[in-house]
């Protein structure tokens, strides 16, 4: 049965009009886990206890708090405090709350909100932001969702809330495809699997007969590029999460590899190999045809384009070793970008421009780093023994790459700006090759 993935959220709009706020409550982003706000994050109260498909709306009223506490830990600018500091609200306090409570617990934020069943079976869930100090609103909105989008919406709040904190959208209502990995050493089986961000809804995309490398997302449509060795012939294809529809990319007589889409989905760059060398090309998705940009005697792999559309960063080893370079998008105007010890590669332009995330290798270790598009600021984020492999956030400011522990074992990590907030992501078999894909619609 070809896999089908259901529009979970119905509808999010604000209840009534969000009211300015004279509060100027507001995480420095730039702190890292240095001074993480204290936010209260209560369970989500129910006028009456309803049985659902998803369980009662006082057990999803619990799961929804839980959720949006662990997604503003996750990020390593707030700081939740445990339930057992305050009481917990009922429906009354949500618009009134008691916030002498929250103040003696040392909140600076509360999120609070709450569940309710309708008659036609769908639910709404509520969610406020206020501070806690000047008791001030600052936002809300409310979800209404099938009772399978319980989730979305808890990730959606999540978003509203780092949103209004932070001045920058949220990360957290967005999936990662990934390649999840098992068997011996020898005889790897690789698959595609795709999940929320947290880790949750997880399901496999292919059945790991033929093995699979390099999933990308596409920005604006349902679409997965992904490498792939079937009948032994290494080439480009292209999944619809929804329909489960495949179809390979180009009629390329050699190994096609690498792919990679545009900012708006019209666009997937690839490397397409011919005598041992390697090429970039440009494959336009809507008339099936490519352009070929680069010609150099090296291999030239891994492209991104700058999410204008104008400029592509891809690593080449036509310097004598593998280095990053940024051309013009038909090709002209290449300039070497990386320098210094070791060699660059796997470069992504991150979505908001400002920065190239890569990979590191000095001495045989590999490390996640970042550099600006004129070579100059770069900094390494991580300090593990491999790290490779990254893709950014949709709002650029969080870092997914995979880690090969010395035990051989193969995790996600994510990692932000600050190069503090180091994370594990949950997968329930080795993963590698992550691509963080755009918030959901």
């Amino acid at each position: 049965m070809k896999p089908k993935l259901m529009a979970l959220l119905l509808l999010a709009a604000p209840f009534i009009g969000l009211q300015p706020a004279a509060a100027q409550l507001r995480v420095d982003i730039t702190r890292g886990t240095e001074a993480p706000m204290p936010i209260a994050v209560p369970s989500f109260p129910t006028g009456a206890s309803v049985a659902t498909p998803a369980g009662t709306t006082a057990d999803l009223g619990r799961q929804v708090a839980g959720i949006i506490s662990a997604n503003l830990q996750g990020s390593g600018l707030f700081r939740p405090l445990g339930a057992g500091a305050f009481p917990a609200p009922g429906m009354a306090d949500v618009q009134q709350p008691q916030f002498g409570a929250f103040r003696t617990a040392a909140a600076q934020a509360l999120v609070t909100g709450f569940v309710t069943a309708n008659p036609n079976g769908t639910l709404t869930i509520g969610c406020y932001l206020y501070d806690v100090f000047s008791e001030e609103e600052l936002m809300r909105q409310g979800f209404t969702v099938t009772p399978a989008g319980w989730r979305r919406a808890a990730h959606k709040c999540s978003d509203a809330v780092y949103s209004r904190l932070t001045g920058e959208s949220g990360y957290f209502d967005s999936r990662i495809v990934y390649v999840a990995e098992s068997g011996p050493r020898t005889q790897r089986v690789k698959r595609l699997a795709i999940m929320d961000q947290d880790g949750a809804n997880h399901r496999f995309l292919t059945s790991g007969q033929s093995l699979v490398l390099m999933p990308r997302f596409s920005p604006v449509s349902e679409t997965i590029s992904y490498m792939s060795f079937a009948n032994d012939r290494p080439r480009v294809w292209l999944y619809n999460i929804g329909t489960g529809q495949q179809e390979a990319v180009g009629t390329f007589d050699s190994m096609s590899f690498a792919g990679r889409f545009s900012s708006d989905g019209r666009t997937l760059l690839m490397s397409v190999t011919r005598s041992g060398n390697a090429d970039i090309y440009a494959y336009d998705v809507a008339s099936r045809r490519s352009t070929r940009l680069t010609s150099s005697n090296s291999i030239d792999t891994s492209p991104s384009f700058s999410p204008d559309g104008k400029r592509i960063v891809f690593e080449s080893d036509r310097g004598g070793a593998q280095q990053l370079y940024v051309m013009n998008a038909d090709g002209t105007g290449t300039q070497r970008i990386s320098f210094g010890e070791g060699r660059a590669g796997s470069p992504v332009w991150s979505p908001r421009g400002d920065l190239i995330a890569f990979t590191r290798i000095v001495g045989g270790k590999f490390r996640i780093a970042v550099i600006r598009p004129d070579g100059s600021g770069e900094r390494l984020l991580t300090d593990s023994w491999q790290d490779e492999g990254p893709s950014w956030s949709p709002n650029g400011r969080v870092i997914i790459f995979s880690r090969t522990e010395r035990n051989g074992r193969t995790t996600l990590r994510s990692i932000d700006l600050t190069g503090r907030n180091d994370r594990r992501i949950p997968t329930p078999l080795d993963a590698s090759d992550p691509a963080w894909g755009p918030l959901l619609r």
